[in-house]
């Protein structure tokens, strides 16, 4: 049994953590974490949990959770993770965290996009992107995951497989997404306030989110390592749950729709939690709701010779949380998929 500790168990991300952990088989949950609600009940603050969680929260002591757990979720805001993490600590566990802090190679790049200073960067080169999908055996060998952010991980997915190929102009790519409002975390803001987000529709970062340097260095690396600038703007719908992006770009040459299909069976064939839907078939947020899949689909533009690609994914599960037990599985040598097999949620 892998005993496992929350960092932040009390906000959107950490509370789906303890919800997919329960249903576990091999991971057993020995710390509830929360700066917030040190002493208090867990199911005092998520009801949800009432006669299925007896813990109280407790705190952030990275150190001492160490040695009581063979696994560390942090899912904080960007900083405390790696204000915590030393050497010491890796040398115990592992660690998957749910923020930024590990996420961005350059830490130049980190500080500018954040606005912080890296309290940790000598483990940043060997922290692995926990993009299972695509770097699913550097994950199994490490100590320290960085998991990828929501709209980061439905936009890279979504285009992989023909920056990989070379199929488009990078230099033409414009990735347009929307979040549901658990996007923001749990952390009272008036933005967020219901008569704020309902009957609106927004967008926001535009031109500066700081999800744009993740985007743009991973789908770098799928291009042969070099360096490319995306356009990326966010919107705010208002549901609970959800990520669409739809990206765009220019076509190398003229392909058709069985060409570029063939490119996505060529990758995601074989991945479980990769959906690639049929022909007609645009992906819908209401469809992966609760899941760890991504619902992906394109169309082929032949009039300007572009291609429109569109992802889908719970930002709470395969954004976030699911996407974490899903690194957990692989660097503890467990089944990959276990746990995180439940079907999407509907209505």
């Amino acid at each position: 049994m892998v005993k496992v500790g929350i960092i932040g168990s009390t906000g959107y991300a950490g509370q789906e953590l303890v919800r997919i952990l329960l249903g576990h088989k091999d991971a057993e949950i020995v710390w509830y974490g929360s700066r917030s609600y040190i002493d208090k009940d867990y199911s005092e603050v998520y009801g949800n949990m009432f006669q299925i969680v007896d813990a109280k929260c407790m705190d952030d002591n990275m150190e001492e959770l160490a040695d009581k757990a063979d696994v560390i979720f942090t899912a904080t805001p960007q900083g405390l993770c790696a204000s915590l993490v030393n050497e010491d600590v890796l040398s115990k566990c592992k660690i998957v965290d749910l923020s930024a802090d590990f996420r961005i190679k350059d830490v130049a790049t980190y500080e500018k996009w954040y606005g912080i200073e890296h309290k940790s960067p000598e483990f940043i080169e060997e922290a692995v992107y926990g993009l299972c999908e695509i770097n699913r055996e550097d994950i199994k060998k490490a100590r320290l995951i960085a998991n990828p952010g929501c709209y980061t991980t439905c936009s890279i997915l979504s285009l992989y497989p023909l920056v990989k190929e070379k199929m488009v102009d990078v230099n033409t790519i414009i990735v347009d997404a929307k979040s549901g409002t658990s996007g923001a975390g749990r952390g009272a803001k008036v933005a967020n306030l219901f008569c704020e987000v309902n009957e609106s529709f927004k967008a926001y970062g535009v031109a500066s989110h700081r999800h744009t340097p993740e985007i743009e260095e991973q789908l770098g690396y799928a291009y042969e390592g070099n360096p490319l600038l995306i356009n990326f703007t966010p919107h705010l719908v208002p549901m609970n749950r959800g990520i669409l992006a739809t990206s765009y770009a220019n076509l190398t040459g003229k392909y058709s729709y069985e060409d570029i299909k063939a490119v996505y069976e060529k990758y995601y064939k074989d991945e479980y939690f990769i959906r690639l839907l049929n022909k007609g078939v645009c992906p819908e947020t209401r469809w992966v709701e609760g899941s760890n899949f991504v619902d992906i689909n394109f169309v082929v533009d032949e009039r300007t010779n572009r291609v429109v690609v569109m992802g889908a994914i719970d930002n709470l599960v395969k954004g976030a949380a699911g996407q974490a037990v899903q690194n957990m599985n692989l660097i503890m040598g467990l089944d990959e998929m276990e746990g995180l097999k439940m079907p999407p949620m509907f209505p």
